[in-house]
């Protein structure tokens, strides 16, 4: 099996509440992007901050498994648009719940949901975290 490292960075100065940092990815998608206690407990701030980030890392990982598992099957997906949700109560993440719409030829929405179900459980970062996670699905025909 082929092992793969991912890296990203952090940089921080100042103390928590009046401090900024930046975050940037191996790929450079992400470059010096600016987070901070603002950005991570005010709404409206502009910046990111790491529940925003494992939200985007699970979305993409979940729509990717979906993905796998239909093409291993034999159907072709026309789109899948997934939206996580990270719920954080006190400063631990308590659940993220994962919201699928797919457009899929020649596959029924029982079959669907059954392939989206399997991957909820077993795409990589749903297997790498220790929380509640769960899903639901709106076929589109």
């Amino acid at each position: 099996m082929k092992i793969m490292i991912r890296t990203a960075k952090a940089h921080w100065e100042g103390n928590l509440k009046q401090g900024k940092g930046t975050l940037s990815s191996q790929s450079g998608i992400l470059k010096n992007t600016n987070y901070s206690y603002k950005t991570r407990f005010e709404e409206g701030k502009k910046g990111t901050n790491p529940e925003e980030l494992l939200a985007t890392a699970h979305a993409g990982c979940f729509t990717m498994a979906v993905a796998s598992m239909l093409s291993t099957q034999g159907y072709v997906p026309n789109k899948l648009d997934t939206e996580a949700i990270v719920t954080i109560e006190g400063l631990n993440i308590i659940g993220i719940h994962l919201i699928i719409s797919g457009a899929v030829s020649d596959i029924t929405a029982e079959e669907f949901s059954t392939i989206t179900k399997e991957a909820e459980q077993n795409c990589v970062i749903s297997k790498a975290l220790k929380i509640p996670i769960t899903s639901e699905v709106h076929f589109e025909f």
